[in-house]
């Protein structure tokens, strides 16, 4: 074993609790799956395409309306370590949320190395900003917004739900209500001394100030943490962490270890109205 880095691990023992893909093999399946699934779901849904909440050609967002009027809005951030995936991967869990009177909006942002972290987080407060201000052209509701990600997009959603709202503006300060995360990272230090880092290009200072775990919580919108139970063990740490901090500062937390289920499996929660995941969520976000 190599010199310690992080806690107990050597560099390839960190690199190998954050290599993803390595830990999945199968992960391109995942990929095709989604890719296949939210494509079925946007040729038989009415949904408005790439909308524009930003100058960048990746601030856009994919919208599906809820039929019913001045309905909630759940909004979905994609992960992959904030350089890769697509927000039409993820329209597939759109359908069981329309089904249950709740409008669905799937975020792109800029990428890293183009974009850093806060870049990314700049993005997705604009593309929420965005919802708020259009809300009611939307036939939604914006005094109800609520928020879910996965991996990367976990750790945007959190810090979007710890956002100080009123400092962009006359905004409410609970402008979101609440979020859940999936499989998301709380403390971006090990990446930053991961071999992401690289291309991510995060110094201590940086890491520190984008890490939900050493964020202000709210102290009256819950977040829902889930998590695979066979993800790698640093995702199960951070996750425990994560909700001891936020719980110990006062904030509402819950947390769901999803039995059995890998690291790309673990999103599947948010489309699957079976799960105690997307229970727990439909019964803050829905009237139904």
């Amino acid at each position: 074993m190599g010199t310690r880095l992080y806690l107990d691990y050597d560099q390839a023992a960190l690199d190998a609790q954050y290599n993803l893909r390595a830990a999945v093999p199968e992960h391109g399946d995942y990929f095709r799956r989604w890719a296949e699934a939210s494509a079925a779901a946007r040729e038989r849904l009415d949904g408005h395409l790439d909308l524009a909440y930003g100058d960048h050609p990746k601030q856009t967002l994919d919208y599906f309306p809820a039929a019913d009027n001045a309905a909630p809005i759940l909004a979905f951030i994609h992960g992959g370590y904030w350089q890769s995936l697509d927000k039409s991967d993820f329209s597939f869990p759109a359908p069981a949320w329309l089904e249950r009177g709740v409008s669905f909006a799937s975020l792109n942002y800029p990428l890293a190395p183009e974009a850093g972290i806060p870049e990314i987080l700049e993005s997705c407060r604009a593309a929420v900003l965005w919802l708020w201000h259009n809300a009611y052209a939307l036939g939604a509701d914006r005094g109800r917004i609520f928020l879910a990600g996965h991996s990367a997009g976990g750790h945007l959603a959190t810090m979007l739900l710890a956002s100080d709202w009123t400092s962009f503006g006359a905004l409410p300060p609970d402008l979101v209500k609440g979020a859940c995360s999936v499989s998301g990272v709380y403390d971006l230090e090990p990446i930053r001394l991961s071999y992401q880092n690289p291309i991510l290009k995060l110094d201590a200072g940086t890491a520190r100030a984008m890490s939900p775990i050493h964020a202000r919580p709210p102290q009256d919108r819950p977040i829902l943490l889930a998590v695979g139970g066979a993800e790698t063990p640093e995702f199960l740490r951070q996750q425990e962490a994560f909700a001891q901090a936020w719980s110990a500062a006062g904030a509402q937390v819950d947390r769901l270890v999803l039995d059995r289920l890998n690291h790309y499996a673990a999103v599947d929660c948010l489309a699957d109205p079976q799960s105690a995941a997307f229970d727990w969520l439909r019964r803050r976000v829905s009237r139904r």
